[in-house]
């Protein structure tokens, strides 16, 4: 059997607070738009830039973190796999997609502001999805005093 693979990393900055829902069940699913941009100069040496929007779905405790941690303008990094999915639009009968990133991890990348109650130092979270387990790698401490520079 050939293999394939389906891995996305991205690095950009959240368009909207993420959104947190849950399943009939009660699983929490997070949904947000992140952004990732591109620059390039042309022949007549103008600078282009271009701006990709990405639907980003993270589950369970992986969606809660993003819930507490992240907010719109956030510079983070997400790993997962791309999935599409589709429906029949009630309204008018056609066939609609989307295509979202599953993340399986999550790295802050810009540090907290100061009195905005979030943790010094970023959290780096990984989870496995709807059927996987989390693993979070939180800083020990607050301070960081014990650094030699």
């Amino acid at each position: 059997m050939a293999r394939s693979l389906n891995k996305v990393m991205l690095i950009g900055n959240l368009g909207v607070d993420p959104e947190v829902r849950h399943t009939s069940s009660g699983v929490p699913v997070a949904n947000f738009r992140m952004a990732t941009s591109r620059s390039w100069s042309t022949d007549g040496g103008r600078t282009e830039e271009r701006t990709e929007w990405h639907n980003i779905v993270a589950w369970r405790r992986l969606a809660e973190i993003c819930q507490q941690y992240l907010k719109k303008g956030s510079k983070v990094y997400i790993e997962g796999r791309i999935e599409t999915r589709s429906w029949d639009d009630p309204s008018t009968g056609q066939k609609k997609y989307m295509t979202e990133i599953i993340a399986d991890q999550m790295i802050m990348l810009d540090s907290a502001p100061s009195g905005a109650g979030r943790r010094t130092g970023a959290p780096q979270v990984s989870s496995q999805g709807p059927g996987g387990g989390d693993e979070y790698d939180f800083p020990d401490s607050d301070h960081d005093d014990d650094l030699p520079f």
